[in-house]
């Protein structure tokens, strides 16, 4: 688990480092059609958020937790809540969110397994971690590709 974690506080620091640059960097399209280094870091905040809030807390052993949001939908609702933030604010709520959920995280029984939704697949706190420690993977270049451009 600590390895994960620590994947987890790697994300905290590159997307803090992302308040060096000027705001227009964020706020551009990383291409045509597609989310702005801000709304990427709104997208992040917003699965921290609900991992922390809603399913986190619900890990123990033998739990069956809910499925996950559609994700399209999840994704609108997070990015129009904070339609009024800055780049930076986003960027301050994401680090306290990661840092949230890092902590939930490693208070969790490390023995508890659980299944989420009607999955089958058997889940620990890392595993799950892991899911979301892969979903940074993918975004996490696409940001660094957009501030060096």
């Amino acid at each position: 688990m600590n390895r994960t974690l620590k994947a987890f506080n790697q994300t905290i620091e590159d997307i803090s480092a992302l308040k060096a640059y000027d705001e227009a960097i964020l706020l551009t399209p990383i291409t045509e059609g597609k989310w702005s280094i801000r709304e990427i870091v709104a997208h992040l905040y917003n699965w921290d958020k609900y991992n922390a809030e809603e399913m986190v807390p619900l890990i123990e052993h033998g739990a069956r937790l809910p499925d996950f949001p559609d994700h399209d939908t999840h994704n609108a609702a997070g990015l129009a809540a904070l339609e009024n933030k800055s780049v930076y604010e986003i960027i301050d709520l994401f680090v306290q969110m990661r840092t949230n959920l890092i902590d939930r995280l490693a208070q969790v029984d490390k023995q508890a397994r659980f299944t989420i939704g009607e999955g089958k697949r058997s889940f620990s706190a890392e595993s799950f971690a892991k899911i979301f420690v892969r979903h940074d993977g993918e975004h996490l270049p696409q940001i660094k590709a957009q501030v060096d451009s």
